[in-house]
């Protein structure tokens, strides 16, 4: 089982920048992605961006191309999210997930940090 933390939601305003990380313990030897959720208040949770652990292959959902970026850290398990020209709309709570062993669907969550941003 693979155990997730993440840290550095806040709150910004339109047109700021916020760095999302997670970091991964228990068992990570087989990790073969992770990623970055978010669900905003009556509204289905929807991918944002994953990334493979092994090869660094990424995925971007259409609405943050070009303004989000992630990456991973292999020595210290963790995934980070680099959201720049956040906009209103980017407001919901991001949960990292990961999944502990190739062929998986994510299967392991964290507990969601808080992103708002005003207008």
């Amino acid at each position: 089982q693979v155990q997730l933390v993440e840290s550095g939601g806040g709150s910004v305003q339109a047109g700021g920048s916020l760095r999302l990380s997670c970091a991964a313990s228990g068992r990570t030897f087989g990790m073969s992605k992770m990623g970055w959720f978010r669900q905003a208040p009556g509204k289905e949770r929807e991918m944002v961006s994953t990334v493979t652990w092994s090869l660094g292959y990424t995925v971007y959902a259409d609405a943050v191309k070009g303004r989000f970026t992630i990456s991973r850290d292999v020595a210290k398990k963790t995934v980070y999210l680099q959201m720049n020209s956040l906009k209103p709309e980017d407001t919901a709570v991001y949960y990292c997930a990961a999944a502990d062993r190739p062929g998986v669907e994510f299967n392991s969550w964290g507990q969601g940090t808080q992103v708002t941003v005003s207008s």
